[in-house]
């Protein structure tokens, strides 16, 4: 079959402008963080079954958690031995402050310049549509795609994937494939063809300090009682060195260079002020000695996500807190272990304790492994192709600063893991004014749909579909 021109234009040859269509899914309030939106998120995931029944895909069914829903669809393929993909992605949104939305409101999409704004249109609703217009392009002219295509769409994502692990045992059957694609990743530039070859993992940590039973007057205390946000402070500072290193111990003793982690890295087009303008950052800081795309991708690094001391909702009226509190936020490299990380961080807090202070770590249970595509596998030679083919150009292979359940979906599956996204890092995921590109997403129907026509073709094992 030939290419479609547009997103648009493919939903349009069934009487459906697929912009339009977005848009009505990106209008539902599907924040996963919010109990009082539960309902919107099952709303979400009954507009994606239909969705999927409308591109044809014969067995959609909405899978009940004991949280929020995820969505389950499979189109077989005509031939009982060909590839089974399973795509990954998920329906819900980060959360939203409407009073720092400027273009439109967060639930209001709104189409503009060639972008379509609104929660959840790149992160990671307009991905998932990608899907389905390439798949209804592939089938315009026979009865079943070339590949057995299936659907995991999760409604828990940005809330640590509490779930996950439970959908994937008990509906391993229903779940089984040859490859993996998660679609929940960004491009470098518009005008850049990549292929995302692998994911940071994450770790993510609450360190609570109390210095005193209870808020302190400070015209009581002042200058003698201990102080917990200063001790949180100093534990802050005592986290990362001068040079940028993270230093828990043992905490770079299986990174390799970034070389090994992307060969190709060091070939990709950089510009800084255009990244610093997309991302909206005011300077490039990191770790000293390597550049941007390396630390973003093949060096581990740790952030401050929210430090919290005191009352927010009122004067500080001359207290000082009892406590004091950060988030904090480890993103890993390949051969990094999550588990592994835990331990190290909670032997360096037991190092730096002292007297006149109590401490809590509190590691989240939904810590991810970094996972990194085998570079040798056909499929990903095959996306690579794909890629080039819907650019004109050859496609340079890059990594994503984020995490994903990548690893967890290639020990459930026993099957690589891909990374296909449309979305860019000027798309503001996760704050204000989020937005997907329209070409961006014409170019992720095109290259799916090249994929998954070549797919077929690729060498591998039987299908364990």
């Amino acid at each position: 079959m030939s290419d479609p021109e547009s997103a648009v234009e493919l939903s349009g040859a069934t009487g459906h402008d697929g912009v339009a269509d977005l848009a009505r899914w990106v209008g539902i309030e599907s924040v996963s963080s919010d109990a009082h939106r539960s309902e919107d998120v099952r709303r979400s995931a009954r507009w994606l079954a239909d969705a999927m029944r409308l591109t044809g895909v014969p067995r959609v069914e909405v899978w009940e958690t004991e949280g929020l829903p995820a969505v389950y669809g499979c189109w077989p393929a005509a031939d009982p031995d060909a590839p089974a993909l399973l795509v990954y992605s998920h329906h819900d949104v980060h959360a939203v402050e409407p009073s720092e939305w400027h273009i439109t409101a967060p639930f209001a999409p709104l189409r503009r310049d060639n972008r379509l704004y609104g929660r959840g249109a790149s992160d990671a609703k307009g991905q998932i549509m990608c899907h389905l217009w390439a798949l209804r392009a592939c089938t315009a002219d026979r009865s079943a795609p070339t590949v057995t295509v299936k659907y995991l769409i999760e409604g828990e994502e940005e809330i640590g994937s509490v779930h996950l692990a439970d959908l994937l045992s008990e509906h391993a059957e229903e779940l089984a494939a040859d490859v993996v694609m998660v679609s929940d990743s960004m491009l470098w530039f518009l005008a850049e063809p990549t292929v995302c070859a692998m994911v940071r993992g994450s770790v993510t940590a609450t360190l609570t300090i109390r210095g005193a039973r209870r808020d302190l007057h400070s015209g009581a205390v002042s200058g003698a009682a201990a102080n917990a946000p200063f001790e949180l402070c100093r534990l802050v500072d005592l986290l990362r060195a001068e040079s940028g290193r993270t230093t828990l111990p043992g905490f770079y003793d299986a990174v390799a260079a970034p070389e090994s982690i992307l060969p190709t890295l060091g070939t990709l087009p950089f510009d800084l002020p255009t990244w610093m303008a997309d991302t909206g950052t005011y300077a490039a800081d990191g770790e000293t000695g390597f550049s941007v795309p390396e630390r973003l991708w093949a060096r581990p690094s740790v952030e401050v996500a929210r430090l919290t001391a005191g009352r927010t909702d009122a004067p500080a009226l001359g207290l000082i807190p009892a406590e004091a509190s950060a988030d904090l936020l480890f993103r890993l490299v390949p051969d990094q272990r999550a588990d592994r990380v835990a331990e190290q961080l909670h032997a360096w807090l037991d190092e730096h304790r002292r007297p006149g202070f109590t401490y809590a770590l509190e590691v989240s249970s939904t810590i991810s492994d970094p996972y990194r595509t085998p570079p040798d596998h056909p499929a990903l030679a095959v996306l690579a192709g794909a890629v080039s083919h819907a650019y004109g150009a050859p496609a340079r292979y890059i990594g994503n600063g984020g995490a994903a359940p990548a690893a967890q979906l290639a020990r459930a599956c026993t099957a690589p893991v891909l990374f296909f996204g449309t979305g860019l890092p000027g798309d503001r995921w996760h704050g204000p004014d989020e937005r997907a590109e329209i070409r961006a997403l014409d170019l992720g129907v095109r290259t799916l749909t090249r994929f998954l026509e070549q797919l077929a073709s690729a060498p591998g094992p039987p299908s364990k579909r």
